[in-house]
Formats: C-alpha cells, structure tokens, sequence
C-alpha cells in the first residue's frame, strides 16, 4: 500500500503541474495505518447507518471492499448519495483533507458514508496516508497569488489529527450508540 500509495501521489502531483516528488517530503516519518472493518447484518438498516457522514483527514485511502456493497459518496454538484459499485480486485481512492489543502481546492475531499445492509454482511480494508505528525499543512505556494488567496489556514498535522480523533470519539460516546 505504501508503494501504491507513492505512486498515486506523484500522479496527482503530474496532474497539478508539480514536479512528481513535490508532496515526498511531507511522508519521510509518514504516520499510515490499516483499518479492517467489519459491518453485521443490521435488521433495521434505515435506522443506521454502517459508517457515519465524513471525509477522510489524511492524504488519500485506499480501499478494497467486498461484493456486500454499502459505501456512498455525496456528489458535490448536487449533494446527491451514489453508490459506489464494488469491483472484484479493484481499490478505490478517496483523495483526502490535506490534497485539499494542499492544491488550494484544486483537488476535494468527498463526504462519504456506508450504508447498512440487511442481507448481507460488509469487510472492507482501508489504508489511510497520513504525514509526519510535525508536518505544517497549508496550501502550495505553487497556488496561490493575487487571483487565488489562499483558502486553508496552516495547521499542524499531528495537533489536527489527535483533535479531530478526540471530537470524534465524543461525539460518537453522547450519541448513544447500541
């Protein structure tokens, strides 16, 4: 995942008009984990949802899935839910918050959810690329200028990330999960 995901990373830099190593730096002390995820059948799936409303913080996922389906992304020109058809021996690429800021909002991070399944139970992988926690977010100097302010403030990797896990879990604790 790590090479795949380095890979990934010099295109989308190819594709910003950077030079391809651009973003090599912010992942010397990279902070990337594996997640496994399991999803029972759920006997009242419109009273839940598998996975809540979010975006991804980090660099980009990866994620393989199974046949079960579930996972939706919200379109950004209309706020409609899609599904997102799985396809055997395929992963699919969330591009995350840092991209985002990182190209100025040339790149977004999409909302997206699992829905739960009544029928059928749901395994996923996801790998998440995440920097060096010391890492200074902000956007590219290579986007910005008179035209294009910049649209992010700057912050530190590691304090955002450890913030947003602990909001997370808060809210996840006061709303009564079963």
């Amino acid at each position: 995942m790590q090479k795949l995901s380095s890979k990934l990373l010099d295109l989308i830099a190819l594709s910003l008009g950077l030079e391809k190593d651009r973003f090599n730096g912010f992942f010397k002390e990279s902070t990337n984990f594996t997640c496994l995820n399991y999803y029972p059948v759920c006997l009242a799936p419109e009273l839940t949802l598998g996975l809540r409303i979010h975006k991804d913080p980090g660099a980009m996922t990866i994620l393989a899935q199974d046949d079960a389906g579930g996972l939706e992304v919200k379109m950004i020109c209309d706020g409609e839910w899609i599904s997102v058809k799985p396809t055997p021996g395929a992963y699919i690429i969330n591009v995350g918050d840092l991209i985002q800021v990182w190209s100025n909002d040339k790149y977004e991070s999409v909302e997206h959810r699992v829905k739960a399944n009544s029928e059928k139970e749901r395994y996923s992988i996801a790998f998440f690329l995440n920097p060096s926690h010391y890492i200074w977010v902000e956007p590219l100097e290579e986007f910005i200028n008179e035209e294009n302010p910049t649209k992010h403030k700057g912050y530190r990797w590691g304090k955002y990330y450890a913030t947003r896990k602990l909001s997370n879990f808060k809210k996840v604790v006061t709303a009564g999960n079963c």
